[in-house]
């Protein structure tokens, strides 16, 4: 063992160039891995386009592609479990990890922080060690004595780890395959990582020797350690932090330049006549509408991905917001928000969705009976189009031909939605109001036309249930995402994915577009966020931070920062060009499931299941961010967690909070379904 000690803690040049050599051909054999996986389900579910478009894509040939007609051998699964195999004294797997603890109690305090985030992944793989070569008691001895030392946040992952003590259990479960199948990351100066390489090569410990080259990466930088608040913040995920490389691709967060419109003078503006220019008042322009007019140095290439063109309707529909704009309100500190909040009541079976139409004039409920129903809140009715026999007599150039083609006698404040066969988890309207998607339990998703009030399409693909979908901004696409832990691209007008994004390791419960539609982000169970290029599929931001399921996800109207929020309660705001945690915010005492940010992006509010809307001072982050700070030495980024971030809190009676949105003039409107105490049921 002495021999091998100098080979894993040898000069840090020699680590560093063998680490980046080996690092890139197991970059290299797993995405070609992962490519042949994707291609063998695609082959597998008759997906013959995307087959065929991804193959081009890859330059991978016919033959490469095996279909998998049986499941993994127990060859195969017994191989993936080889690294675990261990002739070691199962005695000693006790003492080496108290000697590991008790060496870090005796570290300096600067040390100590850092050093103890090794115990946790340290104490996994020493269990899975002893429950592979069949140390069932000494196995459970050990679970018993140090699970209930780790962290809170793994105690839910440690709850499932407890129900494998045998070696035929590893098999099936979930939490081990990842552990198995990637390394733990932690992040650590190299004055830390110095003290830890010199005890274990005093102590020459195998199992820990071995365990820490093959299970666990240390991400070592220069630098001063971080502190323990410093760590807190980016830690939690199942898999550690992430790495420092793994956030250094470009994103274009910019927003695209919008086509020159000619703005028509409303009548009343024509009747004024000012004599005196100096009580002429100027009128403000919007500043995110002054910025999509010019060129956005970090926004993409107009044709970096093909979006649909600009119509007439689509025209007139820009020149509205832009005339609403002109009227917003400030909301932010010395301007709290007017908030109007719609309660469901009397709701069959549940609520289990909503959304609001961006122009604020429809909601749509999802239900857990399988039923949609969209409602107007605006006193325009919703009307059905008129049968084709009654719509050949309408001129087609006429300017009200919408409004003729409308059959008055379907009038009504709802409409219901029959098709999907179980809980519908989101329904979401596209921009111009003429669609609606759903996905639902029975693992479809379903386009639905706003005119007919029908069923368009139903789209197939995810194998269980999908937990979200999400429309572009600019409309044609839509993204899904559920329990197969993969999103899926869509096109309205194809039936198969466009894209597969593939690197989560447990469900992928939210995803939202991007607002310049060149990305998607995607929120887990596995506890960690991830930024999406549309254009070629590649992860291009992995965020560490949450200590429990990401719910929801919410861009600032100007692309550049991310919130995210979900079960730990904690609503965290992220910068999405440099993937750095800039703020925490805390507060909510229950399950975060609604954010939004105010049209100018100062301020933002959340909801969830503790029956409050809080707003939070957005401005005051973007103010006090550390422009000097160096992001690429994590000691030196500090996360912003003052409670003076908390604007207001307004609670409802009994009504958690499902639904947030600011109308074009900041309006603040808020929904949820009526919780009524059993004891209050007659």
């Amino acid at each position: 063992m002495a021999g091998q000690t100098p080979g894993m803690f040898g000069s840090s040049r020699n680590v560093a160039v063998n680490s980046t050599l080996q690092n890139e051909a197991k970059s290299d054999f797993s995405d070609k891995q992962t490519l042949l996986a994707v291609l063998q389900f695609l082959k597998k579910n008759n997906l013959k386009g995307t087959e065929d478009l991804l193959k081009r894509e890859a330059g991978i040939k016919d033959d490469d592609v095996i279909p998998q007609t049986a499941p993994p051998s127990e060859t195969d699964v017994s191989h993936a479990l080889a690294a675990y195999k261990s002739a070691d004294d199962p005695s000693l797997y006790m003492d080496h990890y108290t000697d590991l603890k008790n060496f870090i109690e005796s570290c300096l305090d600067v040390h100590k922080v850092e050093l103890s985030m090794v115990l946790y992944p340290v104490f996994v793989h020493m269990y899975l060690e002893l429950v592979y070569n069949e140390h069932e008691r000494h196995a459970i001895i050990f679970f018993q004595k140090f699970s209930i030392e780790q962290e809170d946040y793994y105690q839910d992952d440690l709850n499932q780890l407890s129900t494998v003590t045998k070696k035929e259990h590893m098999k099936g479960n979930q939490l081990m395959e990842n552990f198995k199948g990637s390394r733990f990351v932690i992040k650590m100066s190299r004055d830390s990582y110095n003290h830890l390489k010199r005890h274990l090569q005093e102590k020459k410990m195998k199992p820990l020797l071995n365990i820490i080259q093959e299970h666990l990466f240390i991400d070592v930088f220069d630098g001063v350690p971080r502190s323990k608040q410093q760590i807190q913040a980016t830690s939690g995920a199942v898999l550690g932090e992430n790495e420092r490389d793994a956030n250094k691709a470009k994103v274009f967060y910019g927003l695209l330049k919008e086509p020159e419109i000619n703005m028509p003078v409303e009548e009343e503006e024509e009747s004024v006549e000012v004599t005196d220019k100096s009580k002429k008042k100027k009128v403000k322009k919007d500043p995110l509408l002054t910025k999509k007019a010019k060129n956005d140095p970090h926004a993409p290439q107009l044709n970096r991905i093909p979006l649909p063109e600009m119509k007439d309707n689509d025209k007139l529909e820009k020149i509205t917001a832009y005339r609403e704009a002109l009227r917003r309100v400030k909301v932010g500190r010395d301007h709290p928000p007017t908030i109007c909040f719609y309660t469901m009541l009397n709701s069959y079976k549940g609520v289990t969705s909503l959304d609001i139409a961006e122009d604020s004039s429809l909601m749509a409920a999802g239900f857990a009976d399988s039923t949609i129903r969209v409602f107007s809140m605006t006193p325009q009715p919703l009307r059905c189009m008129k049968i084709a026999s009654s719509l050949e007599g309408i001129d087609k150039e006429a300017d009200d031909v919408l409004e003729r083609m409308m059959d008055d006698r379907t009038a009504s404040d709802s409409k219901l939605l029959l098709g999907h066969s179980g809980p519908v988890y989101a329904a979401r309207f596209s921009r111009d109001r003429k669609y609606l998607i759903s996905s639902s339990e029975d693992g479809t998703v379903r386009l639905w036309s706003l005119f007919t009030w029908t069923n368009l399409v139903c789209y197939k693909g995810h194998n269980h249930p999908v937990w979200d979908v999400e429309f572009s901004p600019y409309g044609h696409y839509f993204v899904s995402v559920g329990q197969d832990r993969v999103a899926r691209l869509w096109s309205t007008d194809h039936h198969q994915p466009l894209r597969m994004f593939a690197g989560h390791l447990s469900d992928v419960d939210c995803v939202k577009f991007h607002p310049n539609s060149n990305y998607v982000v995607t929120g887990s169970s596995d506890r960690t966020i991830r930024l999406w290029d549309i254009l070629n599929g590649n992860c291009v931001r992995l965020l560490t931070g949450h200590k429990g399921s990401v719910q929801v996800l919410a861009f600032t109207p100007d692309g550049r920062f991310l919130a995210s929020a979900g079960v730990d309660c904690m609503v965290l705001l992220w910068d999405i060009a440099s993937g750095t945690l800039l703020a925490q915010m805390k507060g909510h005492t229950e399950t975060v499931y609604s954010l939004c940010f105010g049209r100018d992006g100062a301020a933002l509010a959340s909801g969830g299941l503790d029956c409050s809307v809080k707003l939070w001072d957005i401005a005051r982050v973007i103010q006090e961010i550390d422009t000097e700070a160096d992001i690429s030495i994590p000691s030196s980024v500090n996360v912003n967690d003052n409670p003076k971030l908390l604007l207001e809190s307004y609670s409802t009676k009994a009504t958690p909070v499902l639904a947030l949105h600011f109308t074009r003039r900041n309006l603040l409107i808020a929904s949820g379904p009526a919780q009524i105490p059993e004891s209050t049921k007659t």
